[in-house]
């Protein structure tokens, strides 16, 4: 119809690589009308809750070493053995330090706490310029527990598709502590976890402490990224800026040999000085009709939201046409969520 707005368009869930964009999901066009709407919403929500509109920067506690992070997945288990569901079970033990899970409530309401244990390092987040990432976040907390309840329960209309992460190589930018790495790592084929080159080794020991380590590792060859000792886990510094700045002929060895499935970038959008170089990182690493980039951030400051959407649209150029949808169902909180897909050009129409 004409002059229909094309966010009130309906559709069917689309799939786009493993993420399954759902039915509800409306198309960004303007940067403009999505912000005013994701903050007239947040508005809306914490009027009717009570909840401030101000809950700090969003790290869960700076003031620890280490973090006991216990998420709680609820569901249905009829007919479900405890080695069904996608979570894995993992037993308690002195010996062990991979991910626990507890198992409780009556036989067909059955809800399970997952824990797992986080180093942060909160010297570097007073000292080091810049540093965000070395203490844990709300969103990932908050992004993980959802997509493990989705795959706990085998939703059909979970955000990820089982199958397509099951083969998906995922790349996360801007890992920090690496928690979603060692959470989500279980359920893909490959997991790249990159940051800046003063995080890595954060990354590595979380990695090492949590998840099983192989009794043997095939050697590495000369000048590639280190790996953590986890078969389908790497670890390697990615910075964007680099990147930003790197000629054409250099960009290839800074970041993955591998092209990604998933680009996965989770409460990253905080400082308006780094969204070039960021944009620029996501344009680079998103390969045309292959890469799905899933973008997390817990709303703050409506101007740096706003410049990193109008960034992104306008990214679209010879190399591919950008899609972005608004999934805004999938989180309740402060936060927003993004699909990102980008559409390989036609000869005919890269002339244009």
């Amino acid at each position: 119809m004409q002059g229909e707005n094309p966010r009130d368009a309906v559709h069917e869930d689309l799939y786009r690589g493993a993420v399954q964009v759902p039915a509800s999901a409306t198309p960004v066009m303007d940067a403009d009308e999505e912000v005013f709407l994701l903050y007239t919403n947040l508005a809306a929500r914490q009027t009717a809750d009570g909840s401030s509109s101000f809950r700090g920067l969003g790290h869960i506690d700076s003031h620890k070493d280490m973090l006991t992070i216990s998420l709680k997945i609820e569901g249905p288990s009829r007919g479900q053995s405890e080695d069904e569901g996608g979570i894995p079970v993992v037993h308690k033990s002195h010996a062990s330090r991979r991910p626990r899970r507890k198992v409780q409530g009556r036989k067909h309401d059955v809800s399970e706490t997952l824990e797992v244990e986080i180093f942060q390092d909160k010297t570097a987040l007073r000292s080091r310029k810049g540093d965000t990432g070395s203490v844990v976040w709300h969103a990932s907390v908050d992004f993980a527990e959802v997509i493990l309840q989705q795959l706990r329960n085998r939703s059909p209309h979970g955000f990820f598709t089982p199958e397509g992460l099951a083969q998906a190589h995922v790349v996360e930018l801007g890992a920090g502590t690496g928690l979603l790495g060692v959470l989500l790592s279980p359920f893909v084929h490959q997991y790249t976890i990159t940051d800046i080159e003063d995080l890595v080794p954060l990354i590595r020991k979380n990695v090492t402490r949590n998840l099983p380590i192989p009794l043997t590792s095939p050697p590495e060859p000369k000048h590639s990224p280190p790996k953590s000792p986890i078969p389908n886990v790497v670890t390697m510094a990615l910075d964007w800026i680099q990147l930003h700045n790197a000629p054409a002929s250099l960009r290839p060895r800074l970041v993955p040999s591998d092209p990604a499935d998933i680009l996965l970038v989770v409460d990253c959008i905080y400082h308006p000085s780094l969204l070039p170089a960021m944009l620029t990182t996501i344009d680079y690493l998103a390969v045309p009709d292959k890469t799905a980039v899933v973008v997390v951030v817990e709303l703050r400051a409506e101007d740096v939201i706003r410049e990193f959407l109008q960034g992104w649209l306008d990214k679209s150029s010879s190399q591919g046409e950008w899609e972005i949808w608004s999934v805004g169902e999938l989180l309740e909180g402060p936060y927003a969520v993004w699909v990102g897909w980008k559409t390989a050009l036609s000869q005919s129409e890269r002339q244009q």
